[in-house]
């Protein structure tokens, strides 16, 4: 008896360890599977398919839509804060000719 309990004690950290990897294992495929869309498995193997009502699927091409106009405005934006970095990095000198040359060939 003593000797199944003791053998018990050795092997259980080793199992208990590939119990833990297996269950790690499981939820990083299910984590993956639903960041890249992929059908997650039923209680018996099925596939089970999110549900793509009309309601849903409107509201992803709105924001499809809205993420493009987003992306264009920060674009520039961008482009605007790269003129007011070289603005304020360039010296006053040259910024004072740049302005001045800009009057006179407004007059």
């Amino acid at each position: 008896m003593e000797d199944k309990i003791q053998l018990i004690g050795v092997l259980f950290p080793f199992i208990a360890t590939i119990v833990a990897i297996a269950i790690g294992g499981w939820v990083i495929t299910t984590w993956l599977r639903i960041k890249h869309g992929y059908p997650l498995d039923g209680a018996w193997g099925q596939a089970l398919h999110p549900s793509g009502s009309k309601e849903a699927i409107e509201r992803v091409k709105l924001l499809t839509q809205e993420n493009a106009q987003l992306r264009a405005e920060i674009g520039s934006i961008k482009d605007r804060l790269a003129n007011v970095e070289r603005i304020v990095t360039d010296d006053s000198t040259r910024l004072a000719r740049e302005i001045d040359a800009l009057q006179l060939t407004r007059n």
